[in-house]
């Protein structure tokens, strides 16, 4: 099943002339590759997911990065349920088979405790990188660059979830009319997702089956960020906090599931199997006038790299300048998944494996890495928001990154605990027994279990303390 991440596994590989000038001075991107060239004739290792992401270093920044350097940078692709595992092994083992890594920073807290990761402070201070780490955003920078004060990690995608909706279905004159009078208030992106299921079953009664009024990628294994971004925004908690029993199965972790199966009525059949390349191709051509989904759905759907080779796999988009963007129902979006670039502390080469993700995750590199069409590495500096070549690249880009950047202001973050992997497995277990059951209580009951048993065999205390630390961040739960 071909997932978000892992979208074009042979993908063919071609040469990229550089479409943006690298900015030369005293910056940290001219500080990493001045440094680096001590390095010259050296190899280093990065593990990336598989896929669309790994275009990037495969094709722009790697080759640029030998070329400036002379520092080869070998590519080690990994799909993306299997990056942890990975970067666990080969920590244990000793092989160093990786010199820099880009961990999901949900995982961190567990590598760190681990020790995969090398703390970075001192190569931030000695390379001068800590006032232009400040260019990130607060969301991203506040959330997931440390593990108990030390950096180990630079965020480097932005990952959020937006709300995508039709333009010219919302602002059809005879739609707002009819919407009004039969729900009393004006047909726009909903607010709360009681609006969200009226609205959607009034598109849906009105022009399926040409238009429906919504659609999800439903399967695994992505389905359970916008539970959890659901879940609390209605009231829930995952945990007791003083015993570390799991309370998702309260009334809200009920209502949340029935609410989501009660949604797939006015979306189109089938909708419970589709991952996010049949979510995305299905609005693209018109099928959906609603979905949630990451940024790289908003420039897609504005045609923005379609004539790239890497692209041919994404439908031709039938609703360019159709496309509006907002925040998901109840304002608070999850930032799901993410990455962030670090150096795996059994490498032999840190220095240099440092240098390449200073220079990566610089403001000018970024800018550049973040516009790579056929990539999904998202916004995530005020600098990328503001950039004055990124909002030219189609005639809505600049509300689409300004969407972007308040939906990152208001950021829910994901669940981060010791074995992270293992509850998201079980949320999205859950979700699949939803879909085929239809029972919201014993599927809720069932993940609420499987979490108590997770926590067990962790550790209650280990990961109690854990957990607090997490709770207590301010895009842990909604104030």
């Amino acid at each position: 099943m071909i997932t978000r991440r892992e979208l074009i596994g042979t993908a063919s590989l071609f040469a990229l002339a550089p479409r943006f000038a690298f900015a030369q001075g005293a910056n940290a991107a001219a500080t990493a590759v001045e440094a680096a060239k001590k390095y010259a004739g050296t190899e280093i290792s990065i593990v990336w997911e598989a896929g669309l992401q790994s275009l990037d270093p495969l094709n722009f920044s790697g080759p640029k990065w030998e070329e400036l350097t002379g520092i080869k940078v070998n590519v080690v692709e990994v799909p993306t349920d299997q990056m942890f595992t990975k970067i666990m092994q080969d920590y244990r083992s000793g092989a160093a088979a990786y010199d820099a890594l880009n961990v999901i920073p949900s995982w961190m807290p567990d590598l760190v405790k681990a020790g995969a990761m090398e703390p970075l402070d001192a190569f931030v201070d000695q390379y001068g990188y800590r006032d232009e780490l400040q260019d990130i955003a607060a969301a991203y920078r506040d959330n997931q660059m440390k593990v108990d004060e030390k950096i180990y990690g630079f965020p480097d995608d932005g990952d959020v979830m937006l709300l995508y909706y039709r333009k010219d279905i919302f602002e059809d004159p005879a739609m707002q009319e009819e919407f009004k009078a039969k729900h009393g208030y004006d047909l726009a992106p909903p607010t709360d997702w009681t609006q969200f299921a009226q609205i959607g079953q009034f598109i849906t009664d009105k022009m399926a089956p040409t238009t429906y009024g919504a659609g999800f990628f439903r399967s695994a294994p992505y389905n359970h960020y916008m539970f959890q971004e659901r879940f609390r925004m209605e009231g829930g908690k995952f945990f007791d906090a003083g015993s570390m029993a799991c309370t998702v199965n309260s009334e809200v972790g009920q209502k949340v599931f029935e609410m989501m199966l009660a949604e797939n009525k006015f979306m189109p059949p089938g909708v419970e199997q589709w991952n996010f390349v049949d979510n995305l191709a299905n609005f693209l051509q018109g099928l959906t006038a609603m979905t949630i989904s990451w940024p790289p759905y908003g420039r897609w759907a504005a045609g923005y790299g379609s004539g790239e080779e890497a692209l041919n796999w994404v439908p031709k988009t039938q609703v360019a300048g159709k496309v509006g963007y907002a925040l998901t129902p109840l304002g608070r979006p999850e930032l799901g998944v993410g990455f962030a670039l670090g150096v795996s502390s059994t490498s032999k080469n840190k220095e240099a494996a440092y240098l390449f993700i200073q220079w990566l995750n610089s403001k000018e590199t970024s800018l550049q890495r973040v516009m790579l069409p056929y990539t999904l590495r998202d916004p995530f500096r005020t600098s990328h928001y503001e950039s004055a070549e990124y909002r030219a690249l189609w005639p809505d880009a600049p509300a689409y990154l300004d969407t972007i950047k308040t939906s990152g202001e208001k950021g829910l973050l994901d669940l981060s605990l010791l074995q992270q992997d293992k509850y998201d497995t079980a949320m999205v277990q859950a979700i699949t027994n939803l879909w085929a059951t239809g029972d919201a209580k014993a599927s809720i009951d069932a993940l609420a279990a499987e979490f108590d048993a997770i926590t067990q065999k962790v550790g209650v205390d280990k990961q109690k303390e854990i957990y607090s630390a997490w709770a207590a961040k301010p895009g842990a739960y909604p104030a």
